[in-house]
């Protein structure tokens, strides 16, 4: 089951739309991003559910936070990469080309969760327990968008699962190659990984803040890994790429948490 796997992702050929509908096309990356919210709201309404919250005021909620969460998402991307958008401009609009960054989804969504909760007086660690499981699964999904869009690969590879990239999508100092490391499928199996360990922890009523400040240390971990391999441009400060510097904040953050609340239940 393996070889067959892995032959598919080695020879396959990925396009980045699904189906053209005259003027209308509909692309992988759109349509993964829109699964993998469905699949998240599905569970967070469920997590609620059995925490007893309000489903009508997070309803309000959830419905802001998308909003917000792809807004920053896309800032950091920009960001991320900005000689190029300051060269392509209208590039920036066009999300459907793939480019949202995880931790500025997550820098915004927690600036806003945290002035909601003082708003509605809700407890915001309960909050953020229930959001971190859907939004891991979501990364899982969203993951494969970067396959068919031939964005976010690796360094070039023999191994067998190597995925091949067309000429033009080859950073120049590795054009002469053909196949490269899917880190978009190493990120993806990671995060199932991570969305299983947070299930488990979620179930044993664990102090509020625990899931999160999990997800904050594992997600983080894996991602400072895989971004020794990861080929796309990214500021760097001491030799460390921007998403490695956040994913040592994040660390930290999460382990700061974690502490604190150990202290507090003792």
């Amino acid at each position: 089951m393996l070889k067959i796997f892995f032959d598919f992702l080695h020879n396959f050929r990925p396009q980045p739309i699904i189906l053209r509908l005259g003027f209308l096309n509909i692309h992988w990356y759109s349509s993964l991003i829109v699964l993998a919210m469905v699949l998240g709201l599905i569970l967070v309404f469920r997590l609620a559910t059995r925490r007893g919250m309000e489903r009508e005021k997070l309803e309000n909620l959830i419905f802001y936070l998308i909003i917000i969460s792809f807004v920053g998402a896309r800032l950091y991307h920009i960001f991320s990469e900005f000689p190029y958008y300051l060269k392509n401009p209208l590039a920036v609009f066009k999300v459907w080309e793939g480019g949202l960054g995880i931790y500025g989804a997550i820098v915004a969504g927690l600036l806003f969760l945290l002035w909601f909760c003082r708003k509605y007086k809700m407890d915001f660690f309960s909050l953020v327990d229930i959001l971190a499981p859907a939004l891991i699964l979501g990364q899982a999904i969203g993951r494969w968008g970067n396959y068919f869009n031939q964005e976010v690969f690796g360094l070039p590879t023999d191994l067998p699962w190597g995925i091949f990239i067309d000429v033009g999508r080859r950073p120049a100092e590795f054009f002469s190659y053909s196949h490269f490391h899917p880190t978009f499928l190493y990120e993806s199996v990671w995060n199932l990984f991570v969305f299983l360990l947070l299930l488990l922890i979620i179930k044993k009523r664990f102090p509020a803040g625990k899931v999160f400040a999990s997800y904050l240390i594992s997600y983080s971990f894996g991602r400072f890994c895989l971004e020794f391999l990861r080929t796309d441009s990214q500021p760097t400060l001491f030799g460390l790429r921007l998403a490695q510097i956040v994913s040592i904040l994040m660390f930290v953050a999460g382990w700061v948490m974690l502490i604190k609340k150990r202290k507090s239940k003792i």
